[in-house]
């Protein structure tokens, strides 16, 4: 993990801007394994099923059933895969109930027990939203469960988050988020190999 960084703006060296560069770029890789591996393999499986139930209807009507309901499953689970890939790009939520309810929101749909305590306006710059959404993301992905606390103290808003590290990758691109947004990060081993990572970013509004 790197240690704290603090940079404003107009004051970012050529080597952060470059690692800010490339950190954009494993994200779009990421998005797109996930499009190839996820979506994109149920629509394969879907076409293939297609294939073998246009056959059926004549030759063997009563497999056309089974396959009917193998299509079904599939085209559920490339919906719900296209709607997180979706809410990870940039949630619906944003615009309909603040930063709390996008917080709540993705605790449910991981599934992942967790406390949000938000106390704090709902009108804030969407690069900052997105910061604390995607950190709380990466974090689920990992945790049996999960606490965040944000607040707005002395126009910047602050954001706590206590459970399992993400992924080396994710961290670093998580980092260079609020480090580009000129806002300071720690993070710290907690028992039982979880962490606790501290933020703030400053409100420009």
């Amino acid at each position: 993990m790197r240690e704290e960084v603090d940079l404003q703006a107009g004051q970012i060296p050529e080597v952060e801007r470059r690692r800010f560069v490339l950190s954009a770029d494993a994200d779009r890789r990421a998005i797109e394994r996930e499009l190839h591996g996820g979506v994109h393999q149920h629509l394969v499986a879907l076409a293939v099923s297609l294939q073998l139930l246009e056959r059926a209807v004549d030759s063997d009507p009563g497999a056309a059933k089974p396959l009917l309901e193998e299509m079904k499953r599939d085209v559920r689970q490339a919906l719900d895969e296209t709607a997180r890939l979706a809410q990870r790009i940039y949630p619906s939520t944003l615009e309909l109930g603040g930063l709390g309810v996008l917080l709540r929101s993705a605790a449910v749909s991981a599934g992942v027990p967790a406390t949000v305590e938000v106390v704090a306006d709902s009108s804030y710059p969407p690069e900052v939203v997105m910061t604390v959404y995607l950190w709380w993301l990466a974090l689920l992905a990992r945790s049996d469960e999960a606490t965040i606390r944000v607040r707005e103290a002395e126009d910047a808003l602050t954001f706590e988050l206590v459970g399992t590290a993400p992924g080396d990758g994710d961290l670093e691109a998580l980092q260079d988020r609020v480090d580009a947004l000129g806002g300071r990060l720690t993070i710290a081993a907690e028992a039982g190999g979880a962490v606790r990572a501290t933020g703030s970013m400053p409100l420009r509004r």
